[in-house]
């Protein structure tokens, strides 16, 4: 098995994913030629479910705006085969500007910082960054700090993970952001951060039940209200509650339908290390263009939560999300290696696509769903739209401490509306117990998915390979071509009850059951 530590360079994942198929670039222009053939622009009206505005949702509301669905992004393969945003010429740019703009290159050090892990530079910090405009390079050392806030048109750079530091002093309180961007309500532009270690030092909390405040404070670095960014080579260690948060000014409850005023635009974060975090590892909110690559995020604490009840994800893709492409990134032992989701009372993520992911003993590898648009008797996402994923790749799902009553899986889908999988492996652990529950579930009101290519090995104590789940909360508009599945549970395909649109083709399992 891969051993995807915390120092796991994630750098090669584009290699080992990349033996998955024979030709990457391929599958990824198959997976867009999937999508147009089969998604949906329209559907039937979402049943009208009555509830009360609450006066939480009512006060979101005067910071949000609605929400409108959009067509996917163009995905661009190099001739190297790895896949950028169709934006990525801007946002190179716009790079461009931030260097001639930054010529004021200091060094910390200048300023009277030291890099001792003593030390408080926090004064040394804010003289060197200034209004902006200025390359700030820091060198060898760890320089503590109650908490640094970015100018627009700056540049903070390290001289690599794990030589340069920063760490949050000992007196800071709970709620701070170790980096973020100056001005949250107006906003920041052109913002880079590279080669250095982020230490929250949860530590200084000592025995603390919940290791963070509220909305996007307690995390290693968030850029909120933020156009034009970049985090590259950065290692985020032990945070409250997230690695790299890129959101809106504020987090954005005001009900399905709506997203927040005030998010960020055009980020780019690269080759990013992440472990020990109390929620999520990366994560978005509310936020439009967001490239996530080469990343990999593991081993959370999950101390932002209830013990036992942890959402703790590698890779969050969260409410309101827009247009977020992920490539070749990597997870290991987290509650969900890539959620796509929303809450109950927010806007669900849409059009989001993965090309490339690794997910090692994740509890549910893949998990797509809108928290409180599952049931018959729940209101019907309104935004639950459009997701692409190619070259997966899932290995030995867990039963997890994290989510004690949470049963593995390798894939969820729920409550989303045009989903399409290509090139999908799965192997299990064939001397784990996974106590009959089924390796991938289309479930809760998912409409419209599509399965291609899709292998299953090993999984000899689980229950089916993919289980459609039929009753009143039954998927519908599901297909499913292409299946293998190896020394696994005899049962390969299991059909509930009521589905009425389904096609099944050129499986070579053996065993399709299906209640019609």
């Amino acid at each position: 098995m891969l051993d995807l530590s915390k120092n796991y360079d994630p750098n090669q994942n584009a290699a080992i994913l990349a033996s998955l198929a024979n030709n990457p670039s391929m599958v990824v222009q198959e997976t867009a030629a999937l999508f147009k053939q089969f998604h949906q622009k329209e559907f039937s009206a979402p049943k009208v479910v009555k509830k009360r505005v609450s006066l939480s949702e009512m006060f979101f509301r005067l910071f949000s705006k609605r929400s409108k669905l959009s067509i996917p992004p163009i995905m661009n393969v190099d001739s190297q085969g790895m896949v950028y945003p169709e934006w990525i010429d801007l946002l190179n740019n716009e790079f461009t500007k931030l260097q001639n703009r930054a010529i004021k290159e200091v060094n910390i050090i200048d300023y009277g910082a030291i890099g001792d892990g003593l030390t408080d530079c926090t004064a040394a910090f804010q003289k060197a960054l200034g209004m902006g405009s200025v390359k700030v390079m820091i060198p060898k050392g760890i320089y503590v700090t109650k908490g640094i806030r970015l100018p627009s048109w700056t540049i903070l750079e390290g001289a690599g993970k794990g030589v340069t530091t920063i760490k949050l002093h000992d007196d800071a309180p709970k709620g701070t952001r170790l980096i973020t961007n100056a001005n949250h309500w107006r906003g920041n532009h052109h913002l880079f951060v590279g080669s250095l270690s982020l230490d929250w030092n949860v530590e200084r909390l000592g025995d603390s039940p919940k290791t963070s405040t509220w909305g996007n404070h307690s995390s290693c670095l968030t850029y909120a209200n933020v156009t034009y960014g970049w985090v590259k080579d950065v290692e985020a260690i032990n945070p409250g509650l997230h690695c790299f948060d890129i959101s809106s000014t504020l987090y954005n409850y005001a009900g399905d339908g709506f997203r927040a005023r005030g998010g960020s635009m055009y980020v780019w974060l690269d080759h990013l290390n992440g472990y020990g975090f109390g929620d999520d590892g990366i994560t978005t909110h509310h936020s439009d263009n967001i490239f996530i690559s080469n990343s990999h995020m593991c081993d959370p604490s999950g101390r932002a939560h209830q013990k036992g009840f942890s959402n703790s994800n590698g890779i969050e893709i969260d409410d309101g999300s827009r247009n977020v492409l992920l490539v070749n990134n990597s997870t290991a032992r987290c509650f969900g290696g890539v959620e796509i989701k929303a809450h109950e009372n927010s806007s669900a993520a849409a059009n989001i696509q993965i090309v490339g992911h690794i997910s090692v003993n994740d509890n549910r590898s893949y998990n797509f769903r809108h928290i409180g648009h599952h049931k018959s008797t729940d209101a019907e996402s309104k935004t639950a739209f459009n997701i692409m994923a190619a070259n997966l790749l899932c290995i030995a799902p867990i039963f997890s401490d994290l989510y004690k009553d949470s049963t593995p899986r390798g894939l969820v889908v729920s409550a989303y509306k045009n989903v399409v999988i290509n090139q999908f492996t799965l192997i299990g652990d064939p001397y784990y117990d996974y106590k009959g529950n089924p390796v991938m579930a289309i479930q809760y009101r998912a409409r419209n998915v599509v399965l291609k290519n899709i292998l299953i090995k090993d999984f000899k104590t689980a229950g089916a390979g993919i289980k459609v789940l039929g009753g009143e909360n039954r998927a519908e508009s599901v297909r499913i071509c292409d299946v293998e599945i190896e020394n696994s549970s005899p049962k390969s395909i299991d059909v509930g009850q009521g589905i009425q649109d389904i096609k099944i083709e050129n499986s070579s399992t053996k065993s399709v059951k299906t209640y019609r």
